[in-house]
């Protein structure tokens, strides 16, 4: 039973690692106050887009933000671009961001079999008379300590070539080719901004370890730009705000603490 009950607590622990992942990327884009706007003035989207307003800019971002939750039926959302009145997101777009919601609420839900998991295993510790104090907390940090050691491996394989797991990634999420957007005509990858030290940091195998969502799991919803340039279609990679825009930001959300680990 003892080993039960230390399988039960290093499972516990995944469960926790994953809750707070998830709800550490909500956090940042859903509850921080003013995030997108900063990220937008910090790179210049507005620069990329046909003449609009911030303002217009913003409401637009809330509107996709809540059709990702399931808060809004779909994402024909019209705003003033160019001094004219038309659909920010074309076909091409909105079929993209239909598979992108799946995977987000499929996240959601993910979330919540892990917190059912993670009260069911403590209360089976509890009733079958776990010695808590001596078995609970060092499954915990074993469970934690095995996590992060996994991320850190597969950031470091990720590391040595991000442009193949980058596409790799995305051949396995999604079953068609719409992640991969045209600046000239998809507004979606020019909100994005270029965010290159983002990527050098998901490709650095140290930092990658300890954020998570720069080499791994946010990678799997990235799109991919395509442009020419002297005639050579090359590739260039972009970081998205539409479900994991990064983890960076809330890393106390992340950061696993030893307190309990001593």
């Amino acid at each position: 039973m003892k080993h039960l009950h230390a399988l039960a607590g290093i499972i516990t622990a995944f469960c926790l690692m994953i809750i707070l992942f998830i709800t550490s990327v909500e956090a940042v884009t859903y509850w921080t106050p003013g995030y997108f706007e900063k990220e937008y003035t910090k790179y210049n989207v507005l620069d990329s887009l046909p003449p609009m307003t911030m303002t217009d800019l913003l409401d637009v971002t809330e509107q996709m933000m809540d059709y990702l939750k399931g808060d809004r039926e779909d994402l024909h959302v019209t705003t003033t671009m160019g001094g004219e009145q038309r659909e920010f997101f074309n076909a091409r777009e909105i079929a993209h961001m239909e598979d992108v919601q799946i995977l987000f609420l499929k996240a959601i839900a993910l979330r919540r079999i892990c917190l059912g998991l993670a009260t069911a295993l403590l209360l089976f510790m509890v009733f079958t008379k776990a010695r808590i104090k001596h078995v609970l907390w060092p499954s915990l940090c074993v469970g934690t300590g095995l996590f992060f050691g996994t991320i850190a491996a597969l950031a470091l394989i990720i590391s040595t070539n991000f442009t193949k797991y980058f596409v790799m990634f995305h051949h396995i999420f999604f079953n068609n080719d719409l992640w991969i957007l045209d600046p000239s005509t998809d507004m979606l990858i020019n909100i994005v901004p270029e965010a290159s030290s983002w990527i050098r940091q998901a490709e650095s195998p140290f930092s990658s370890a300890f954020s998570p969502s720069s080499s791994l799991v946010s990678a799997s919803f990235l799109p991919l730009k395509t442009e020419k340039k002297r005639g050579v279609d090359s590739l260039r990679l972009y970081l998205r705000a539409e479900i994991f825009y990064t983890v960076s930001y809330s890393s106390p959300y992340m950061s696993p603490s030893g307190d309990n680990c001593g």
